[in-house]
């Protein structure tokens, strides 16, 4: 092998590195979990095209975030999926039966799950695609409303301070 082939393959070898690096740093980007104002609560903005191997990453995230810390409730916010987005990428029953599946698995870990920001057209898609369990989530449409129940069932409120 040359200098030349050598410098090629450890070049190679550095770009498949950093390349596996970005794919990380886009993973971990693209299921946030943010910490609420509500104690043992975490938020799970959602944005981008959905696939069943992002749905099963979000879901592996906040389960072992559960597992690390005490929370009681997540609130997972698909404001920013488009219904285009859905029926391009994995279609509302496939998405169903993971919603159906993630619930089921936050149930057993002792978690309440809520979901905000589904559009008309999202839920209703949702609903059309047969799967059982929608009628028992937890469901507001926007996140501030989420909060707001939250807050109340904890007998909690947010209370402005007078300057």
């Amino acid at each position: 092998m040359t200098i030349d082939e050598k410098s090629q393959t450890a070049e190679i070898n550095e770009l498949k590195d950093k390349i596996k690096l970005y794919e990380k740093l886009i993973e971990d980007l693209s299921a946030p979990i943010i910490p609420s104002i509500v104690p043992e609560t975490i938020l799970v903005p959602l944005t981008g095209a959905l696939s069943v191997e992002r749905f099963m990453h979000v879901q592996d995230k906040i389960v072992k975030t559960i597992g690390d810390n005490i929370v009681n409730t997540v609130v997972i916010d698909f404001t920013d999926i488009s219904t285009l987005a859905i029926e391009e990428n994995m279609g509302y029953e496939l998405l169903s039966e993971k919603i159906d599946e993630l619930i089921n698995v936050l149930r057993l870990m002792g978690t309440e799950t809520i979901f905000v920001g589904f559009s008309p057209a999202f839920a209703q898609n949702l609903i059309l695609s047969n799967v059982s369990g929608f009628g028992k989530i937890q469901a507001f449409t926007t996140f501030r409303m989420s909060l707001q129940y939250l807050l109340a069932q904890k007998g909690m409120e947010i209370v402005s301070i007078k300057k």
